[in-house]
């Protein structure tokens, strides 16, 4: 059954870090663009990052540039959020989702498989 699963969520102070993790199961993960997406508290689910099946092009959400990195490893069918200087407002539910076509995707539609989430909370 393909499945993604996402791992990494937890608590941090504003000013840290965290690293989701996602693992895809049972279909060929290199084929497929990936994506970070989060629902805060009341708020619909918003973009957070892509990557490229080849892992060679990434895109961001303002909000989130220069503190957030995507990576993926092809050979092991992860794909990472490391999330440095957490603010506040980073608080939410994290989804990882896979996109068919292997490029890029900053809106939902494309995506046609995504994880449960898993919880990142910041506190101040």
């Amino acid at each position: 059954q393909v499945q993604l699963v996402e791992s990494g969520g937890g608590l941090a102070q504003a000013g840290g870090s965290l690293r989701l993790s996602c693992k895809a199961s049972g279909q060929s993960f290199s084929a497929y663009g990936m994506g970070w997406f989060r629902r805060a508290p009341g708020l619909e689910r918003e973009f957070v990052a892509t990557i490229s099946f080849s892992g060679r092009t990434t895109d961001y959400a303002d909000s989130v540039k220069g503190r957030f990195t995507i990576s993926r490893d092809n050979a092991k069918n992860m794909v990472y959020l490391q999330m440095n200087n957490l603010k506040t407002e980073d608080t939410a539910v994290y989804y990882c989702a896979s996109a068919r076509g292997g490029g890029i995707a900053k809106t939902e539609s494309p995506y046609t498989l995504w994880g449960q989430g898993t919880q990142v909370t910041v506190s101040s």
